[in-house]
């Protein structure tokens, strides 16, 4: 398929151009839009932006099991009231919770929608990245209680890897478009195989004074995503890139047990 985004092809928000996409064992593009509503739900970045201000948390929550046109109304009552129950947007007393924790109501009730149509796959979409530290923490917590307790599958995309270390069990690092490494997250943190992935942990700021901001060899120009460097397309920004870089572009290969990565070097 073409280097488009991903997240809006696999929640059926573009149409595929080409290659398939398999849950299962079986093309998601095979089932209609409601089926693939059922499997798959997103939770975007910023709560305020994706939830409607002039509906009630209760209408938000329902709205997917009512656009399904198969619930009654006593089935979207239950099943609205369980999945607030557990996800907590409320306060005891049933009101929303004081301004001080807001952000924290809007992302529990973001995640409550996501999941009342009880999907295998949830896309998070840097979920925590509105929050502050405090808040993040708790709806981290939350998410690996219902990931524990529904069985959940999820895709998180985050920028942060103190919080990609903490939330994922397999990681894949992308550079422009493309999966440069892919491995479990210990194995991953602990000997990154491929040169961005090993820029971009030593990129994390230490508390110790003095150290400044490190150097990772990155350079100041940004890549272009609307010009993709012919070879690898990281070669550019690349400490040890080679003449072979410039004009082969490699393939990801298996590397186990170092998982996957797609480098000549490597």
């Amino acid at each position: 398929m073409r280097e488009i985004d991903a997240r809006a092809l696999i929640l059926g928000l573009l149409p595929p151009t080409a290659g398939t996409v398999l849950v299962d064992g079986k093309r998601l593009f095979d089932l209609d839009r409601k089926a693939r509503a059922r499997l798959i739900q997103p939770v975007f970045q910023d709560p305020f932006a994706s939830l409607n201000p002039r509906h009630t948390i209760r209408d938000i929550v329902a709205l997917p099991l009512e656009a399904q046109g198969t619930f009654t109304r006593a089935e979207i009552d239950r099943r609205v009231g369980e999945i607030l129950a557990t996800c907590r947007p409320f306060r005891r007393d049933g009101r929303a919770h004081a301004i001080a924790t807001l952000r924290r109501a809007a992302s529990a009730t973001a995640i409550a929608r996501a999941l009342v149509l009880e999907p295998r796959i949830v896309i998070c979409d840097e979920p925590t990245s509105a929050l502050d530290v405090s808040v993040q923490a708790q709806i981290l917590n939350l998410l690996a209680d219902l990931r524990r307790d529904l069985g959940l599958t999820y895709l998180f995309i985050s920028h942060n890897l103190a919080v990609v270390e903490h939330v994922a069990s397999e990681v894949a690092v992308m550079y422009l478009g493309r999966i440069v490494e892919r491995n479990e997250t210990d194995a991953l943190f602990r000997t990154p195989r491929h040169p961005y992935t090993q820029a971009l942990l030593e990129s994390v700021l230490t508390p110790e004074p003095g150290r400044g901001v490190p150097d990772v060899g990155l350079g100041d120009a940004m890549p272009d995503p609307a010009n993709i460097p012919p070879g690898c397309r990281f070669h550019p920004r690349c400490r040890i890139a080679v003449e072979r870089c410039r004009s082969e572009p490699p393939v990801l290969m298996v590397r186990a047990p170092e998982g996957i990565v797609e480098c000549h070097l490597a």
